[in-house]
């Protein structure tokens, strides 16, 4: 079909979705009740025309083509239906096109249909996930697609957490760092007046740590996760929150401080996990600030439960006193006492022990990577 330049102002074209295996390459063109389709495929081009339903209502559409790399056009065929116009192109050498046309700029009207790369109908032999095992092409697809490559919303969703805990505990440490140099003894008494609703909304968010590996999101152990952010949120919600005359004490500024210090040591190197990124300061901070900042933050705890049992004892929060309808009693000051007597070694050592573990294998692997590095 021949056209002169007063047609092109009739004629749209449709939309068109494009998908390939190895070995075949399909054109989907858009287009509901195509009457007498022209259709005509070449070694390098198609072209298309027809009237009939598509973006613009009904309209005469018509498209060209330019491919890439050559098709057999003898075998290639096309099956018109009510719905749409299936093109199926038979690739000469098999391989996977990084693009369909030779265009410098992909023409607004052809789409990638991603869903058709993912899972190929028409050929058994063809990996059943085409983004893991061939990403390169799929990245450069999906820039020409969008602008942008697609990035697994798990990567995304993982990393903006991340970096929300870590503003999180960064604007604590900030704002407890300030107020210390600036106003010394007196700021240890107001920790829990400066900073304590963010402390309590991060650690709340915290709580997630514990879901993710339950989800696949990530590989933390659950019962080290459980132990460690449950344990906080006792501490935290349980008695510092729940007595009053604790949020003056200058112990509850140090717990602050230290448990958000490691924090801002460990959320950076999680971002940087996320996409790969191996940067060796920030791993050896990592796994080793903690040295310092746990015992350090344990010692803390300790000394938080210590002050809060008198407290604890004279208002009976928590405690079950006899004579009741149950016949049974329970009280909480005990149990902070047994905690502090029998319980801070057994849960520290558990948690140092895994910490060291994990600093072992990941500053070992860190060292070998710099060593093939150089």
């Amino acid at each position: 079909m021949s056209l002169n330049s007063a047609d092109w102002v009739h004629i749209r074209s449709p939309f068109v979705y494009w998908a390939q295996t190895e070995k075949t390459v399909s054109l989907r063109v858009d287009i509901r009740d195509a009457q007498n389709p022209r259709i005509l495929i070449e070694d390098s081009k198609v072209v298309f025309d027809s009237t009939g339903y598509g973006a613009q209502g009904e309209n005469e559409y018509h498209f060209e083509l330019a491919l890439p790399h050559n098709v057999d056009s003898d075998k290639s065929t096309y099956r018109v239906s009510d719905r749409d116009v299936d093109i199926l192109l038979i690739k000469k050498e098999h391989g996977w096109w990084s693009k369909v046309t030779t265009s410098v700029r992909k023409p607004a009207w052809l789409k990638v249909d991603f869903d058709r790369w993912k899972s190929p109908d028409d050929e058994e032999e063809i990996p059943a996930d085409v983004m893991k095992d061939f990403p390169d092409i799929m990245d450069r697809v999906q820039r020409e697609e969008y602008g942008y490559k697609v990035e697994n919303l798990r990567k995304v969703y993982l990393f903006l957490y991340n970096l929300f805990q870590f503003v999180g505990y960064l604007f604590i440490v900030g704002v407890l760092s300030v107020r210390y140099l600036r106003d010394g003894q007196e700021a240890t008494h107001r920790a829990f007046e400066f900073v304590g609703f963010a402390m309590r909304y991060c650690q709340i968010m915290q709580a997630l740590e514990i879901i993710h590996p339950l989800m696949g999101f990530t590989k933390t152990s659950v019962p080290v996760a459980f132990l460690q952010i449950g344990g906080r949120a006792l501490i935290l919600f349980g008695i510092v929150q729940a007595e009053e005359r604790l949020h003056d004490e200058s112990a509850v500024f140090w717990l602050f401080y230290f448990w958000s210090l490691a924090e801002v040591f460990r959320y950076p190197f999680y971002m940087l996990q996320i996409y790969e990124r191996k940067v060796y300061f920030v791993t050896w901070l990592r796994y080793s600030a903690w040295i310092f900042l746990y015992p350090l933050g344990i010692a803390s705890e300790c000394v938080v439960i210590f002050s809060g049992i008198t407290y604890f004892v004279e208002t009976g929060r928590y405690s079950v006193s006899l004579p009741n309808s149950w016949n049974f009693s329970f009280s909480f000051p005990t149990i902070m006492r047994l905690y502090l007597l029998f319980g801070v070694f057994p849960v520290s050592y558990a948690l140092i022990c895994n910490m060291w573990r994990s600093r072992t294998k990941a500053l070992g692997r860190s060292r070998v990577m710099i060593t093939k590095q150089k």
